[in-house]
């Protein structure tokens, strides 16, 4: 997986006076747990961009002005009600002998013989919990759509890998092609004027 570095300075002071300063400085406080003790840090707002607007999924090496250096994932962020800034972001520390579970993009390749045939792709699921390693973690887990057909529903058990594991039910539907309104409403039209042919009355021979 693709990883995005943050430079950032660890923090001492993190009352809300303090991180009120900083994000008026256009600093985001932030908090790195996982480790033997939470690391609060804070950073450039601007150097979130990459990680925060996209919908890729990345791994995150946070730099800090000490020297100390840590792999993390986003774990949380909450932004402001009205003007959609970040005011805070959590981070999980990762290690490499240890799973972590993360939500992965899903990128759906291939044209359905359903498509073709005039059914409608519905993504039930643009993104999935994988648990892994962190050095197994796809950047997108992809599935090529081409062979289903109109009716058919793709589930998570056909995704199963040997590197991660998906976090969902068995039951739970990545896709399914359904039939377009347009083809159901022919279809009924076909299917009425043809019970309308059958229940008609027999026309009466002239005497």
């Amino acid at each position: 997986m693709k990883s995005i570095t943050i430079n950032g300075s660890q923090r001492e002071s993190v009352g809300k006076k303090a991180t009120k300063a900083l994000r008026n400085a256009g600093q985001v406080p932030c908090v790195l747990y996982g480790g033997d003790k939470p690391v609060h840090f804070n950073a450039e707002e601007l150097a979130f961009s990459k990680l925060v607007y996209t919908p890729n999924a990345h791994t995150v090496v946070i730099s800090l002005d000490n020297g100390d250096e840590y792999n993390a994932v986003l774990q949380d962020i909450q932004f402001h009600p009205v003007t959609d800034r970040i005011l805070h972001i959590d981070f999980y520390q990762l290690f490499e002998d240890k799973p972590i579970t993360m939500e992965i993009p899903v990128r759906f390749v291939g044209n359905s013989r359903g498509v073709k045939a005039g059914g409608v792709l519905r993504k039930n699921a643009r993104k999935l919990r994988v648990k892994a390693l962190p050095n197994l973690l796809p950047d997108f887990i992809e599935i090529d759509i081409t062979p289903l057909k109109i009716g058919a529903k793709l589930y998570v058990t056909a995704l199963e890998n040997d590197d991660y594991k998906i976090m969902h039910a068995p039951n739970t539907v990545v896709c399914q092609i359904k039939r377009a309104r347009a083809a159901m409403s022919i279809t009924i039209d076909e299917d009425e004027d043809e019970e309308g042919a059958d229940n008609a009355p027999e026309a009466e021979a002239d005497e």
